[in-house]
């Protein structure tokens, strides 16, 4: 199907060249169908759905995200985002003066201000090693990442996808050591689902969340927390509701203290069978597969536009479907409302410390109109020489 037809099966405004899937992903209609319908389930019958026919489509729903992610439906539940599920680790940690959290530089900054809270709060400490950019290869990330380990380091935590530099991490690798060293590891893997693979089965993560909104094309509010069975017991729910000392029992405690937690529309984490449907019936893994391709095609044409150098070497170890060229600009927030009001153009300029990025996010309904557009659009803004600076 061309990809014209395809972005029609999206809510997206047919205007604008939408180059920023990794902010918030988007829904396609059939899927968004689906989730008005669940809505509409519950307000018909609020006390049907909150007791049989929503609790059963919940069941479907992560059976199906267990069978896509290879893992037991007994050990995640869904959330409203990642931020939430993080939060839920956190607070559930128990630091102490002293302990320590090795972490990166390029980590996503609501959930740097959750460590800074928790730390401030208990004495930790965030270390936030350095990963050098550009990098040649994966040995750098993970020698300048294990350089910040000593004796108070008690837990790991990472993006497997970074947001502002849109890096793939060797979390893998990293998680295996830290097993090895008997640390706790928490994974951020917000843009990970539908993304690139992702086997929560054979990682060695003891705590992974992700977002079913962004990669994985769900309704907004659609993510979840992946739990290894040794660590279940020591979760306390984030809200105190009618999971605990429930008065019908699931059996498991983990998830009656954490699916069931006060009156709340879930119909997004009803969907994933529709979203099963869709992404089978429009082939979206080839449609992914293929925007990936082009991410290595025109990352170095866009860094020789702007005189800028890749933040990795083009390989698909460390790239997925968005990329981050460092872009030369004291105005991002001007140079992002230009693209966007002069040129249609819907795209993010990330920032790391003081500098910043330009991210191309590629979806299957991208074509090589719209990167041919931000290309243009770049080019006449750096001749004005006013938000680009040469």
């Amino acid at each position: 199907m061309n990809k014209g037809k395809i972005k029609e099966q999206f809510l997206l405004n047919q205007d604008i060249h939408f180059l920023n899937h990794g902010s918030f992903g988007a829904c396609p209609l059939p899927v968004f169908q689906d989730y008005q319908k669940w809505q509409a389930e519950l307000e018909k019958e609020p006390i049907q759905f909150f007791t049989k026919t929503g609790i059963s489509a919940l069941k479907a729903s992560k059976e199906v995200f267990a069978q896509e992610f290879n893992c037991s439906v007994e050990d995640f539940f869904f959330t409203s985002n990642p931020s939430t599920a993080f939060n839920t680790v956190v607070k559930n940690l128990d630091l102490k003066p002293g302990d320590e959290i090795l972490s990166t530089n390029l980590e996503y900054g609501a959930m740097d201000r959750t460590w800074n809270y928790y730390c401030q709060k208990t004495g930790a400490k965030y270390v936030q090693q350095e990963i050098p950019l550009p990098f040649s290869n994966k040995e750098e990330i993970l020698e300048a990442f294990w350089s910040g380990y000593n004796k108070n380091t008690k837990i790991v935590f990472l993006s497997h996808i970074t947001s502002s530099t849109a890096l793939i991490l060797p979390v893998e690798e990293i998680c295996e050591r830290a097993k090895e060293l008997g640390l706790i590891t928490i994974i951020d893997g917000a843009h990970v689902p539908g993304h690139i693979p992702l086997d929560l089965g054979t990682l060695k993560a003891d705590f992974y969340t992700g977002a079913m909104h962004k990669w994985y094309l769900a309704p907004k509010g659609l993510a979840f927390l992946h739990v290894k069975k040794e660590f279940q017991d020591m979760l306390d729910p984030l809200i105190v509701s009618w999971g605990y000392e429930s008065d019908f029992p699931s059996g498991n405690r983990f998830l009656d203290y954490h699916e069931f937690n006060g009156t709340r529309d879930f119909s997004a984490h009803l969907c994933m069978p529709s979203l099963k449907r869709f992404r089978e019936d429009f082939e979206w893994d080839a449609a992914c597969t293929a925007a990936k391709q082009r991410i290595l095609e025109i990352y170095p044409k866009f860094c020789t536009l702007l005189g800028s150098e890749a933040l990795c070497p083009l390989s698909s170890d460390f790239l997925g479907q968005m990329c981050s060229i460092p872009i030369n600009t004291t105005k991002p927030l001007e140079l992002k409302e230009a693209l966007y009001n002069r040129f249609h153009i819907e795209i993010p300029i990330t920032n790391l410390k003081s500098k910043y990025f330009i991210r191309i996010s590629l979806q299957g309904y991208n074509n090589q109109g719209d990167i041919d557009t931000l290309h243009q659009a770049l080019r006449v803004l750096m001749e004005e020489n006013q938000l680009i600076n040469s």
